[in-house]
């Protein structure tokens, strides 16, 4: 079973993150930018929620906020769900699809050190899926 760390160390370690006084509108242009779903949520170095098109699409467009003048603290998610590098890409999913959440930070020493998303869960398992297809033919054929 492949783990969160080795999906970090194929996928990379990188955080896109907004501070939650920034504008709503900023958290959307830095997403848009980084072709991602959310961002980080961070204060002092520390995170303290998350922002996703989620959160955008149901407390801004749904309740007629403006963009640019609503801060990031205002709607974004608060309580965090994350993962620890130990745990399995079948856990990830298991969390992912009992939560009803495509994104899940990961910490370590309670460090904020990744980010993994539904799709780079979906990928690993395809992958994984493809190696025991080819093991299997090469077992029957050869």
């Amino acid at each position: 079973m492949r783990t969160v760390r080795q999906l970090l160390d194929e996928k990379g370690h990188d955080i896109e993150s907004i501070g939650p006084d920034d504008s709503v509108f900023d958290a959307i242009q830095k997403m848009a930018d980084a072709n991602i779903g959310s961002l980080m949520v961070v204060e002092d170095d520390r995170p303290v929620g998350i922002f996703t098109e989620r959160d955008y699409a149901r407390s801004v467009i749904l309740k007629g906020k403006s963009s640019p003048t609503t801060p990031v603290r205002e709607i974004m998610t608060t309580r965090v769900v994350y993962v620890k590098p130990e745990q399995t890409v079948e856990q990830c999913m298991a969390i992912m699809t009992d939560k009803r959440i495509r994104h899940l930070p990961v910490l370590r020493d309670e460090k904020l050190i990744g980010m993994i998303s539904i799709g780079d869960l979906v990928k690993s398992i395809i992958a994984d899926q493809k190696f025991t297809i080819e093991q299997l033919e090469q077992f029957i054929h050869g």
